[in-house]
């Protein structure tokens, strides 16, 4: 039932004669003009069909109404990808570039379906998505899953963004002495566990996925459905929650992380280690950050997983005499330490130390390597390593980068941000490695060019490969030579005098 209010019968007000009619604005001024050109349009057509047919007059105004009747669309085209099948359409998707996914998918209903069974991997950011089921409908045949940052509750909208290892997450203005999140903005253990039944049973070709705050049941379907499973990414996960990857047999790639000072904490031992050596034996890379443990952990991993190639510590929480384990990786072939407090705080003797043979690359960035007797331990048990990366480390001096000289195979060797180390002492080492080939110094600020020796000068010119950018002063002399700039009276100001 409308309202309308009444009309009283009868003449006209003298305000409702005076009014005028309201000017056309520009919208209408344009539309109006439109309508009279199809109107013009169509008579001169049908006049020429019939000449009997009067004209209106120029001077008439044309009939709103019978212009819009007279606007009629033209029909779609016709869709010529309809006659090719989606096996057809999706061999011609799957040679494009990347980047032409996301446009294509935004042509038709079907582009978009097509572009859904293209796409492999997936990084979830809302949990809705997952659970209300529309990710599985979308994408139907993925081959990784990353729900890290689906499974914390954070302000999408922040613009404050917080990077802290291999975690990023937006933040709000609120500090909180707990640190960055709080154990309330973490999925409870059975909602991420039931995601992962989901996925489980959705994607039993799954190859990659990785999770936060999983317990062992979710862990144990995935491994029990997702038998290709290659590589596991997990974080805030304890001890206990390893025994669910035990069922995964394929496993290669493991990555565990369990404490991140200010965002979460989580425990995984020497009985975390041994669970995930005993489960999976085809280990080829293993990457451990924030974790503890010690030497048992470390040689139960060696022991089992014979097939371990790359071993790498992220700010390792390890006790002392860890070091002397790693000879049991009997297949190491890459050594990484990134953000180490320490390396060893009490190696031992050295006739316990041992080496590894098969290893190839040690990798040191963002350490501490003041400890002197753990870097010389760490390089008695590298002692057959060919290529030595040190990226900022903390305390490298003169003396303590003279321990390298025990590893006397080294063919690269690589410094980036060591700013303690001389030319001197870099010289020493270097005279040291008959079979080196490659050398890069970049920003260490205590090698200048004028303390190079004939000795050193001789030793660059056989290099197959030499980066040489100590510092940014010789690299912005090098770069202004021959252009006064720089000089005392150069000649801007030379020029300027009467």
């Amino acid at each position: 039932m409308s309202y309308s209010p009444d009309r009283k019968s009868g003449s006209p007000t003298k305000s409702q004669v005076l009014k005028r009619p309201r000017p056309l604005s520009l919208p209408d001024q344009a539309l109006k003009y439109v309508i009279m050109k199809m109107q013009l349009q169509s008579h001169h057509h049908y006049s020429s069909l019939s000449p009997s047919t009067a004209s209106p007059s120029p001077h008439s105004e044309p009939d709103l109404s019978s212009g819009f009747n007279s606007l009629t669309l033209d029909p779609p085209g016709p869709d010529s990808t309809s006659l090719l099948s989606d096996e057809l359409l999706l061999s011609i998707f799957a040679k494009l570039p990347i980047s032409q996914y996301l446009p294509n998918s935004l042509v038709c209903k079907r582009w978009l379906y097509l572009h859904g069974r293209l796409v492999q991997s997936v990084k979830v950011f809302d949990w809705g998505f997952l659970d209300s089921g529309r990710v599985f409908a979308r994408f139907p045949n993925l081959t990784e899953f990353d729900i890290v940052h689906a499974c914390i509750r954070s302000p999408r909208n922040s613009g404050i963004l917080v990077t802290r290892k291999a975690l990023t997450v937006h933040i709000d203005s609120l500090f909180s002495p707990n640190g960055f999140i709080e154990e309330s903005d973490v999925l409870k253990n059975s909602v991420v566990d039931d995601g992962l039944r989901l996925i489980a049973s959705s994607y039993p070709n799954l190859r990659r996925i990785a999770v936060i705050g999983a317990s062992e049941n979710g862990l144990l379907r995935i491994a029990e459905d997702c038998q290709t499973l290659q590589e596991l990414e997990l974080h805030c996960c304890g001890d206990l929650a390893l025994k669910g990857i035990r069922a995964c047999r394929n496993l290669q790639i493991v990555k565990l992380i369990a404490c991140v000072d200010g965002f979460y904490k989580a425990v995984i031992s020497d009985i975390g280690l041994t669970i995930l050596a005993q489960g999976c034996r085809r280990l080829v890379k293993l990457e451990l950050c924030g974790c503890e443990g010690s030497y048992d952990g470390i040689k139960a991993i060696g022991q089992c997983c014979q097939m371990l190639e790359e071993l790498t510590l992220n700010d390792h929480r390890m006790d002392g005499g860890w070091l002397a384990s790693l000879p049991f990786c009997g297949n190491l072939k890459t050594l990484t330490l990134q953000s180490c407090k320490d390396i060893d705080s009490s190696p031992g003797p050295d006739e316990h130390l041992g080496f590894c043979p098969t290893i190839e690359e040690l990798h040191l960035r963002r350490c501490q390597v003041r400890d002197k007797h753990g870097v010389r331990a760490l390089f008695l048990v590298c002692e057959a390593v060919r290529d030595i990366v040190l990226q900022d480390c903390w305390g490298l001096e003169d003396e303590v980068f003279a321990f390298a000289s025990i590893c006397r195979r080294v063919k690269l060797i690589s410094l980036q941000g060591c700013s303690l180390l001389t030319t001197g002492g870099l010289e020493s080492v270097l005279l040291c490695w008959k079979e080196l080939q490659r050398l890069r110094v970049v920003s260490c600020n205590n090698i200048t060019d004028s303390e190079t020796t004939p000795a050193l000068a001789t030793l660059f010119s056989v290099l197959k490969e030499l980066t040489w950018r100590p510092n940014t002063r010789s690299l912005l002399s090098s770069s202004l030579a021959g252009t006064g700039v720089g000089l005392k009276g150069g000649r801007f100001f030379k020029s300027l005098k009467p």
